[in-house]
């Protein structure tokens, strides 16, 4: 039977990139108790207060259709939340959607198709490859490199530019670097897009988990960058709610009117209980965030001490978001062996870097999301396979 292109090109672009997670969770299931650090999923529940609007909802009958574009609570929360950032901001300059990644996808295909080229860091999430090749585009890497914290450098954007580039996707704070782009670096990084006419879209998920010192920067709030910045978001971290899949894009008027179709193509419209829940969560603060930067803060300084004067595993500090990098490269294996081998032999489950591109291929991506004494133990863990790892070498040798 025949098939469209777009299974060729995503064909080994799927969960493939969760081949160690999958495998844990099978292994979990059999019974083994593994200590489980792949993915981004909050260790703590969303606030009450959001799962009773969220019920209250349900049960006041708000499950029925939706518009395209989004429910009025949300989009005056979202026109609130976004005029602090930047004047001028009315509802037409929002798109909601069920989450993040579906906002991307229609975001990028609205935006470039065979023959054009999206510049990304590498390294880069998981899944910006994929949606970058569903459109038919191509990605064009910019490295991201451990001596500059992986922070994105106008010049490496410069360098890295072809004629075929139309958007560059950025993502700050950054997974899986917790990389946090300053003031300065976005309006150098602007004006080469400016420069080159290129689109900006920003994924800030991790906006509210930034750990200290650098403030919360983004090429949104500079208005010599509006008309060509999209910006997409959702509440799946800054409150703890992921399976909620609740997100939006925002970006020039023009960009929201083209794009709608695309949407309502798609989706036609989000769930209007899962609506009232983000308006409440965007319009009220809530400690979730709070909680969740502190804990995450903490646990990443708990990897760090884990290995300090260790010249086989080393940290790469984060300076927001959920994860943190270990360069394991010192032990002779790359991070995807590494990985697999710690799976199988001490019971711990990491994303292999290669998972996040070429330049990320000999770290690990450690999760940070589950309590100090068992990150604490499987650091140990890993310090112990890498140690074995090396004195088998020295044997062999």
């Amino acid at each position: 039977m025949r098939y469209a292109s777009i299974t060729d090109r995503l064909a080994h672009l799927g969960s493939g990139r969760w081949a160690v997670h999958l495998a844990a969770r099978r292994m979990k299931a059999a019974g083994e108790d593994i200590i489980e650090l792949t993915i981004g999923e909050p260790d703590i529940a969303p606030d009450r207060a959001l799962l009773d609007e969220a019920a209250r909802a349900m049960y006041a009958g708000r499950t029925r259709y939706s518009n395209g574009r989004g429910e009025p609570s949300v989009l005056d929360a979202l026109v609130e939340k976004y005029s602090k950032r930047r004047k001028g901001v009315t509802e037409n300059n929002f798109l909601c959607f069920p989450g993040t990644q579906t906002a991307l996808y229609s975001v990028m295909a609205g935006l470039v198709e065979a023959g054009d080229g999206v510049v990304v860091g590498d390294p880069l999430y998981a899944t910006y490859e994929g949606v970058i090749a569903s459109t038919g585009a191509h990605m064009i890497p910019v490295p991201l490199r451990p001596e500059n914290r992986f922070h994105m450098k106008a010049e490496d954007l410069e360098r890295a530019i072809t004629p075929e580039a139309r958007v560059l996707l950025l993502n700050t704070p950054h997974n899986p670097t917790g990389a946090v782009l300053t003031a300065a670096e976005i309006a150098a990084i602007g004006e080469v897009c400016r420069k080159h006419d290129l689109w900006i879209v920003c994924d800030e998920v991790y906006e509210q988990l930034i750990f200290e010192g650098t403030p919360f920067a983004s090429p949104f709030d500079i208005p010599e960058l509006a008309e060509r910045t999209i910006v997409v978001s959702s509440i799946s971290k800054s409150h703890a709610a992921p399976g909620f899949r609740s997100g939006w894009a925002a970006g020039p008027e023009e960009f929201c009117e083209k794009v709608l179709p695309v949407s309502e193509t798609m989706l036609f419209g989000v769930q209007p209980f899962i609506a009232d829940m983000t308006a409440m969560a965007l319009s009220q603060h809530f400690e979730t965030a709070d909680v969740m930067r502190e804990n995450y803060r903490r646990r990443a300084a708990i990897v760090e001490k884990a290995f300090a004067g260790n010249n086989l595993v080393t940290p790469m500090p984060p300076e927001g978001g959920m994860f943190i990098l270990l360069d394991v490269a010192a032990t002779g294996l790359g991070g995807e062996e590494f990985a697999w081998e710690l799976l199988q032999e001490e019971k711990v489950a990491v994303m292999p870097g290669r998972s996040f591109g070429d330049q990320a291929a000999g770290f690990l991506r450690i999760s940070l999301t589950v309590p100090d004494d068992v990150l604490a133990i499987a650091m140990e863990r890993i310090g112990n396979l890498a140690s074995r790892l090396v004195m088998l070498a020295e044997k062999r040798a």
